[in-house]
């Protein structure tokens, strides 16, 4: 299973420039109707493994070398994961007191572990979609007030 690191550093411009040109590569042999790839891998004696695995794999790591490609820092966390109240708080990119409010209001489900609570990571996904929704349909509202006022947008 995957976890969350304590720090995330982001990629550095060689790492960037190689991951671009990689997810260029790979990407070429996602266009297949096939369920499995198989790519090499050199060790360091230059002896070729070759590995197979799924397409959904692939294109998983396809997105990952775009995300890097693009200067950011990745993290993999499986759907059913839970999480820490900080690593939660991190997800949605607010403070660990703030998390820990909108859990006792009943905002995400969350369960304790002794005296510690665990959130669902799908659980803080819907939220923030939720949430990001709201966001989205408030500011459409306020994009078509203005045009009906005439506050110059268009």
């Amino acid at each position: 299973m995957a976890t969350l690191s304590p720090t995330r550093s982001l990629p550095t411009a060689e790492e960037v420039a190689l991951a671009r040109e990689s997810g260029r590569a790979l990407s070429a042999y996602l266009q297949t109707r096939a369920e499995t790839q198989q790519i090499e891998i050199v060790d360091d004696r230059g002896k070729a493994h070759p590995v197979r695995m799924p397409v959904s794999a692939l294109r998983l790591l396809v997105d990952v070398l775009t995300e890097i490609g693009e200067g950011n820092a990745v993290s993999i966390i499986p759907i059913h994961a839970e999480l820490t109240t900080q690593e939660a708080a991190d997800v949605l990119n607010v403070s660990r007191p703030f998390l820990v409010q909108l859990l006792e209001r009943g905002g995400i489900p969350f369960h304790k572990i002794g005296t510690h609570r665990r959130v669902r990571y799908q659980d803080v996904v819907a939220y923030k979609e939720r949430i990001d929704a709201e966001r989205s349909r408030a500011l459409d509202a306020l994009a078509e007030q203005a045009q009906e006022l005439e506050m110059g947008y268009e």
